[in-house]
C-alpha cells in the first residue's frame, strides 16, 4: 500500500459516468443482467459502520441493480431499515440470503464463517487487514473460487488509495477529539482543557508521524488551540504538512533522547506511523511511557499495524481504553468507526461508482482488465491467489492476475 499525500484526487474511475446518458439499445440486443448486492450486518462490538448508505443505494437501484440489506445493518450509523427500504433496498433477516448475493460488500474484514455462507464464483469487497488473518481464510476463498477485492488496495490513477486516504483524514480528526474527551474528569483524565484559556497554557500534543493521519490530527489540534510537537524521519513529509497547515510548526526528526524529553511533559500522544509492509516500528518504548504524566492520554492509530508504542494493546469500541503506568491508552483499530455515519457515507461514495461499473460490464473480468486501480485491489480470483505479498507471507501459490485475464481474451 502507498501513503497517499495529495488531496482527495481520486481516479476518474471512481467519479465519472454514473449519471451520463446511456446509449440506446435495440430490443433485440442482449438483456442486461441484474446484479444482486448484499450488505450484511457487522459485529456491533467491533464495527459501527455500514458499507452502503441509502443515497448510494438509490443510485444503484436506478442502474438496475438489486440491493439486499440485512435487518439492522445501518442502525449503528443512524440508518434505519425504513431508510434503506425507502431507497429501494430489500430488507431481510437472513444472513445466509445476504451472502448468496452476486457481490457482497462489507466494511469490516470477512470472517471464515461468512465466507462459508457465500456461493461459488461470487465477489466480495471488504477491508483485508492482513495482521488479523490466517492461512485458512485464503484457503476458503480459493475453495469457493471467490473474487476478492481489498478496499484499502483500490488505487487511483495518481497512485493514491481513496479509501485509505479518507479514513486516515477522519482518524486524525477523531484521534484529537477522543484525546480531548479522555483528558477531562468525566473520563477519568487529568481535567485538562486541550486548548487552554486566557492565563492557562494549552495542553501539549505530541504527534508521531507526518502522514495523512498526522496532518489532520495537527489541523484539528491547532483549531482547538493545543501546543503541538510533530516527529517524523521523512523531512519531505514534515515540509508538506507545514505547507498544508500554512504556518511554521514545532517539528523534529525522531531522536529517542529528544522524543523522550518531550513525552515527559506531554498531555496527549498520537501514534500515527505507517508501514508499507508488515508491522509498524515501535517509536515509544515502555520506559518512555513510564515517565509520562499521570493521566496523560495515548491514542495509537497505528494499532492496526501492531502499534508504534510498546505498551499498546488492541482495544474495541465496547472497551476502548486501559491504563498502564498511569497513562490512559486508546488503541481501537477502526477509529473512524467512532463517527460511523460520516465514515459510512465517505466509503459509500467511493464504492458506489465501482459497483455501477460492475453492473455495466456484467462480469468482473472486463472490469479488472480495463482498470489497473481495481486490479491492484484484487487478491484472489476464481481459485487463485493474485497478490504476490500474500502468497509469500502465507506460503501459497501465486498466479499473475494479468496472465489470467489475458488468457481469457
Amino acid at each position: 500500500m502507498g501513503n497517499p499525500t495529495s488531496p482527495a484526487s481520486f481516479s476518474k474511475f471512481f467519479t465519472e459516468s454514473q449519471f451520463e446518458t446511456q446509449e440506446e439499445r435495440l430490443a433485440v440486443g442482449e438483456r442486461s443482467k441484474s446484479v444482486t448486492i448484499g450488505i450484511p450486518k457487522e459485529n456491533p462490538e467491533m464495527e459501527n459502520r455500514v458499507a452502503l448508505v441509502p443515497n448510494s443505494i438509490r443510485t444503484l437501484i436506478g442502474f438496475g441493480h438489486k440491493v439486499l440489506v440485512e435487518s439492522g445493518a445501518g442502525v449503528r450509523s443512524s440508518f434505519s431499515d425504513h431508510d434503506f427500504s425507502e431507497a429501494g433496498a430489500m430488507i431481510t433477516h437472513s444472513k445466509e440470503e445476504v451472502f448468496r448475493s452476486d457481490v457482497v460488500i462489507k466494511i469490516a474484514p470477512a470472517t471464515i464463517e461468512e465466507i462459508g455462507l457465500m456461493h461459488y464464483d461470487k465477489i466480495i469487497i471488504s477491508p483485508l487487514q492482513l495482521p488479523s488473518l490466517q492461512q485458512e481464510y485464503f484457503f476458503r476463498l480459493k475453495e469457493k473460487r471467490i473474487t476478492a477485492l481489498a478496499m484499502e488496495y483500490l488505487q487511483s490513477e495518481d497512485d493514491s488509495f481513496p479509501i485509505v486516504r479518507i479514513m486516515s483524514e477522519m482518524a486524525g480528526i477523531v484521534a484529537i477529539q477522543t484525546a480531548a474527551e479522555f483528558l477531562t474528569n468525566t473520563d477519568g483524565g487529568r481535567g485538562v482543557l486541550l486548548g487552554g484559556v486566557s492565563g492557562v497554557p494549552p495542553a501539549k500534543v505530541v504527534i508521531l508521524g507526518a502522514g495523512v493521519v498526522g496532518e489532520f490530527a495537527t489541523k484539528a489540534a491547532i483549531s482547538l488551540g493545543a501546543s503541538i510537537r510533530i516527529f517524523d524521519n521523512d523531512i519531505s513529509k514534515i515540509m508538506r504538512i507545514q505547507s498544508s497547515v500554512g504556518r511554521q510548526l514545532h517539528t523534529s526528526a525522531i531522536n529517542p533522547v529528544y522524543l523522550g524529553y518531550q513525552l515527559m511533559s506531554a498531555d496527549v500522544v498520537i501514534g500515527a506511523m505507517h508501514s508499507r509492509h508488515g508491522r509498524t516500528p515501535i517509536i515509544v518504548t515502555e520506559e518512555m511511557v513510564s515517565k509520562m504524566k499521570e493521566g496523560a492520554v495515548i491514542i495509537d492509530v497505528s494499532i492496526d499495524q501492531g502499534g508504534c508504542i510498546e505498551t499498546s494493546e488492541i482495544t474495541t469500541h465496547k472497551n476502548p481504553t486501559f491504563t498502564k503506568h498511569g497513562v490512559i491508552h486508546y488503541c481501537v483499530p477502526n477509529i473512524a468507526s467512532k463517527v460511523s455515519r460520516t465514515a459510512s457515507v465517505a466509503v459509500s461514495n467511493i464504492i458506489t461508482p465501482l459497483l455501477v461499473k460492475v453492473g455495466n460490464n456484467i462480469n468482473i473480468d472486463q472490469l479488472l482488465y480495463t482498470s489497473a486501480g481495481i486490479r491492484n485491489g484484487c487478491y484472489t480470483y476464481k481459485g487463485c491467489i493474485t497478490n504476490e505479498y500474500i502468497s509469500r507471507r502465507f506460503g501459497l501459490k501465486y498466479t499473475s492476475l494479468d496472465l489470467l485475464l489475458t488468457s481469457k481474451l
